[in-house]
């Protein structure tokens, strides 16, 4: 195992990587921009809007267990190549079931792309695996800054293919082409993995330590309360960033106004990564996951305070960077928890309690922004008031951690 931690091969993993999540991460704010307002135009019922997004998630948590299986049997390379698989047949089938007016077929796109966001959530952790300690952290955060060039990317790509599919039907005018341009992503971005060098795990010998099962794993202190600040940093990004376009189209801004919230979103989501790993090194990750926390709730305050324009961007703009804090932190955290022969148990089992959370909280999303109250108002601030439980339970799960002696070891 001497030679697993080699940071000039980290370095070289890390620009891959940076590479894939700038340029296949593209197609994930793309369908965030696009998919509940397609689901909006197809559904019957409008508070099923948002279920395209919770299908996504839905199948990244199904993915999760298998696909860190599959990395851990056969390298990281073959799960990404199944990964851009999957996110090609989820533009594929998604086009098909806008063409067809078919609400079922949408969805169905829709849980394949999860295998997709299911790959793209290990981007993360596959920076770690030949990073040494110090490195660590910083090649986690370089990695999650490749979504950068995506927040530009997607929503520039959803303005510029909105239109591109000439049909009578206004659903398919509208939405086709987005979902067209992300088949050709995942086709022409799976290239990247060629150049991915991180060396498959051996197979397990007969006197091969086994590692912790999941459910010591799981009742870990720092493990358990990384799990939780991960997913709560997740699924209040996603339970507000779902109900977005609604919400700005309801309150009576247009799709391209949407469009740019969103990106702005994505931009701060991922821009302060070029230095998040610093000041993890620097502050401890306790107090970055503390002050992602506190920036989220910030996120809800400035959205309950009016549904201007502003306040829509400046919410967007500190969701993003209270998820960076909290999820980043969160992964560093884990990342140095668990030990190699462990990898593909913990990581699997975090992604799915991780997406598990995520899709309660996008399901709950659309019923809260369309079926709470009578108008976008309404249901705006019942999403943002949604928050509050949750922020509890990642703050007290936090500062009970710190309260605990301090773990010697993995």
């Amino acid at each position: 195992m001497t030679n697993q931690f080699d940071d000039k091969r980290a370095r070289r993993n890390v620009w891959v990587l940076v590479a894939a999540q700038a340029f296949l991460g593209a197609q994930m704010p793309m369908i965030f921009t696009v998919g509940g307002l397609a689901g909006q135009s197809l559904a019957s019922n409008i508070c099923l809007a948002t279920l395209p997004i919770s299908l996504i998630v839905l199948g990244s948590m199904v993915s999760a267990t298998p696909v860190s299986a599959i990395m851990q049997k056969f390298g990281r390379r073959a799960g990404f190549f199944l990964g851009t698989l999957g996110g090609a047949l989820g533009g594929a089938v998604g086009a098909y079931g806008l063409y067809l007016n078919s609400f079922p077929v949408f969805l169905l796109g829709s849980f394949l792309t999860g295998l997709y966001m299911s790959a793209q959530g290990f981007y993360r952790f596959a920076a770690a695996d030949t990073a040494s300690d110090s490195y660590r952290p910083k090649a986690i955060s370089y990695v999650m800054a490749g979504g950068l060039l995506s927040a530009v990317i997607g929503p520039q790509l959803v303005k510029a293919t909105s239109g591109l599919v000439l049909s009578p039907n206004a659903v398919v005018s509208a939405f086709a082409g987005t979902y067209l341009a992300i088949i050709a992503i995942n086709l022409i971005g799976s290239l990247l993995f060629l150049f991915i060098d991180i060396p498959k795990p051996p197979p397990p010998g007969a006197d091969s330590p086994r590692g912790r099962s999941r459910w010591e794993l799981i009742t870990t202190p720092r493990i358990a309360v990384a799990v939780i600040c991960a997913m709560v940093s997740y699924a209040l990004m996603n339970l507000v960033m779902t109900s977005t376009p609604l919400a700005v189209v309801g309150c009576g801004f247009t799709k391209g106004d949407a469009a740019d919230i969103v990106s702005a979103h994505v931009l701060a989501m991922f821009a302060p990564s070029f230095f998040t790993g610093h000041l993890i090194a620097r502050f401890g990750v306790e107090r970055i996951v503390a002050l992602g926390l506190m920036i989220l709730a910030s996120a809800g305050a400035v959205a309950l305070s009016g549904v201007a324009l502003e306040n829509f961007f400046v919410a967007l703009i500190l969701l993003g960077l209270g998820w960076n804090f909290g999820f980043i932190g969160a992964t560093t955290m884990l990342a140095g928890a668990h030990r190699p022969e462990e990898r593909g148990r913990m990581q699997g089992l975090n992604d799915l309690l991780v997406f598990g959370g995520v899709t309660v909280a996008s399901l709950a999303s659309g019923g809260l922004m369309n079926c709470s109250g009578g108008s976008a108002v309404e249901g705006w601030t019942a999403v943002n008031m949604a928050m509050v439980p949750l922020l509890c339970l990642a703050g007290g799960a936090l500062l009970w951690l710190v309260l605990q002696p301090r773990e010697q070891g993995v």
